[in-house]
């Protein structure tokens, strides 16, 4: 039976990605580790948490346990390692957002660089077979050139949190020269679907939409964003957590790093405008929304935020190459979704 760590796995990734696990063919023994902290609305992690409970449950093939602990906690961490055996490590657990960073950067450095120090001395004194990582579209920064290919240099980046997500893959390398770990780290591009993080565009501007209150579109609508939905980007998760990069020897004797990066996007950016007419036609379409509600009285543009970039897109040719797969489901598709679950949550 493996036995496979999701860290952050009360978070909207790392939860469906569990729910996921819990619906594969062998028996596996899952550990989930998150801190729980109230960078957004609690009662949401813990409903997720709850549907796990509920499928695990229903599987009871799998061994599912859940513990609340940071992953800046060096002890705890080392422990859980030491107890568990473990074969594969998904490292989700992150503190995100751009802006959020900007405000409160104490937090970035120890979630992101000191909790993900402490992973990989784990993985480096109880050796694992893989270590998947989240890194984030984010590290392109202000690259002009798109759609932004893992052969592009990011040495721009415009917000602290991209600075640790590109010190994250900096890391993971070193790590895996020295040690032999073999490791990817997965560039997400706005991931979004039901029970998502509201601090995300199409979630905060459905509760302000609701509310009453203005939505602002950022660089007068000039955004382009290559919105990923989650089960696309769990299925990549999952194909490449059965995939490491091979350990190899170079002519000097020396491991060639098992070091991979690829993007996870979906390809095809679509203009924040468009985004914002297809969130208002599907939160229509569920009822969230009366049908006479005045969109155009609650929209304001506005200019660029700082740390924000104009446009995100993805080349994604690797991960089809080496795995297989393209995400497939579009933005409406996705966010008729999100608006189906909004109305059963809230509603």
């Amino acid at each position: 039976m493996k036995t496979i760590l999701v860290t952050g796995s009360a978070g909207f990734i790392g939860a469906n990605l569990v729910l996921r696990l819990l619906e594969s063919q062998e028996p596996t023994k899952i550990v989930g580790l998150d801190n729980l902290n109230n960078y957004y609305d609690l009662s949401l992690k813990e409903y997720r948490l709850k549907v796990i409970a509920d499928k695990a449950k229903a599987h009871p093939e799998h061994s599912y346990s859940f513990l609340k602990g940071s992953i800046a906690d060096k002890e705890l961490v080392n422990r859980l390692f030491k107890e568990n055996q473990l074969d594969i490590v998904v490292n989700l657990a992150a503190q995100a957002g751009v802006r959020y960073s900007i405000e409160n950067p104490d937090v970035y450095i120890e979630s992101n660089i000191i909790g993900f120090y402490n992973i990989l001395e784990a993985c480096r004194h109880n050796p694992v077979q893989h270590l998947v990582y989240a890194s984030s579209s984010s590290v392109y920064g202000g690259n002009k050139k798109v759609p932004f290919s893992t052969d592009d240099r990011v040495d721009n980046p415009v917000s602290l949190y991209a600075a640790t997500k590109k010190s994250n893959e900096l890391m993971a390398h070193c790590y895996s020269k020295l040690y032999n770990i073999p490791s990817t780290g997965l560039r997400f591009f706005t991931v979004y679907g039901p029970a998502g993080r509201p601090d995300m565009a199409y979630f905060g501007f459905t509760n302000k939409l609701l509310k009453g209150e203005t939505i602002q579109i950022y660089n007068y609508g000039n955004c382009r964003r290559d919105f990923t939905y989650v089960d696309d980007i769990v299925e990549g998760i999952v194909r490449v957590m059965a995939k490491a990069p091979a350990k190899k020897t170079g002519e000097d004797g020396l491991p060639i790093p098992p070091y991979a990066v690829y993007n996870i996007g979906g390809g095809q950016p679509e203009n924040l405008l468009d985004f914002v007419n297809i969130l208002q036609e599907e939160l229509l379409r569920a009822g969230v929304l009366p049908q006479d509600y005045d969109f155009e009285a609650h929209k304001k543009l506005v200019p660029m935020q700082p740390g924000d970039v104009p446009t995100t897109y993805a080349d994604a040719t690797a991960l089809e190459r080496d795995f297989g797969f393209t995400p497939k489901i579009t933005l409406r598709e996705g966010l008729q979704k999100f608006a189906k679950w909004y109305k059963e949550y809230y509603k």
